[in-house]
């Protein structure tokens, strides 16, 4: 009886943004604009740095990585739900979910923790500017940029081989657009313990872990610019870290709705909301910020599509 009644799930729905026919055309061209603008933006960012040897430093080697985690991250994501609203059906395979699950938690945490290097990156810069360039070094940039890749690869390798292991047999609708984790197990029949004991314990702690590195050095950033008798001097401090302190107040105020926040509805519309802004705006709006506002980013840009253009 108790196989019988007990069907295992094979596939899933994804809610979508909308269940409204008409806006479905509306939102297929929206987010491929979006989904291509991110695209040739991040792409744009790697083959600058990638050109010009001026910018061959650990500052500008985290923001390719950046890059190219946001081409990750918003690929992850955007692809399959285009799919989804072309073709009028919801459907994600379960290997499908599951493939999705594991490049989201590695392209988010590898994000979270490459903000969290460049915050040390512009600290190291700002305090100790005469030691900054045997403190960060191009080995020490590349050992952190390895191992935040290694850690985010292994943690996001736990949680997908951990729901491998629950049963699904109940409904199968996933009120989101991708597979996030925390839906998928609301949709479990078998016992999660395990499951929110390691996103408590593990999560918690390599989610926050980066986020106070970030708090932490931009305390003592702000300390040493006030330490700055000139005023064109801490302005040009400042400046330093406009960029990168823009790209972290989006991707964590987000994030932090989506995940601390308690949902407004059942639905989850405003996690959906949320979601939006830190997995396909922020990867869009990162390129925007970081060439506007930097003058060696403008420049070797400008060489490289004068380049192209010859």
């Amino acid at each position: 009886m108790n196989r019988r009644n007990h069907t295992n799930i094979y596939e899933f729905l994804l809610v979508g943004l909308s269940e409204w026919p008409q806006q479905q055309p509306l939102l297929f061209g929206l987010f491929l604009g979006m989904y291509l603008v991110t695209m040739v933006g991040n792409l744009l960012i790697i083959l600058a740095i990638a050109s010009d040897l001026h910018l061959h430093t650990p500052m500008y080697l985290l923001l390719a990585n950046l890059s190219f985690s946001d081409i990750g991250f918003i690929s992850t994501v955007i692809p399959k739900m285009l799919d989804n609203i072309g073709s009028g059906s919801k459907r994600i395979s379960y290997g499908g979910c599951l493939t999705q699950l594991y490049f989201f938690g590695l392209f988010a945490d590898l994000d979270n923790f490459l903000l969290a290097v460049m915050a040390l990156d512009r600290y190291v810069a700002i305090s100790h500017p005469l030691h900054y360039a045997m403190i960060m070094n191009y080995q020490r940039c590349v050992l952190l940029v390895a191992g935040s890749w290694v850690v985010t690869s292994f943690h996001a390798l736990v949680h997908t081989f951990l729901v491998t292991r629950l049963s699904f047999c109940g409904p199968n609708i996933i009120p989101h657009f991708f597979c996030d984790l925390v839906p998928l197990l609301n949709l479990a029949c078998s016992s999660t313990y395990v499951n929110d004991l390691v996103l408590i314990l593990v999560a918690g702690t390599l989610l926050i872990g980066p986020f106070i590195c970030i708090l932490t050095s931009y305390f003592y950033i702000a300390l040493a610019i006030l330490r700055i008798n000139s005023p064109n001097g801490k302005q040009r401090a400042f400046s330093n870290c406009t960029s990168h302190l823009s790209v972290v107040s989006l991707f964590y105020s987000t994030a932090i709705g989506v995940y601390l926040c308690p949902p407004s509805s059942p639905s989850g519309g405003k996690n959906r909301v949320f979601s939006i802004m830190y997995t396909v705006v922020t990867p869009m709006l990162n390129p925007f910020i970081y060439s506007l506002r930097n003058r060696d980013m403008k420049g070797a840009l400008g060489k490289l599509l004068r380049r192209k253009t010859l």
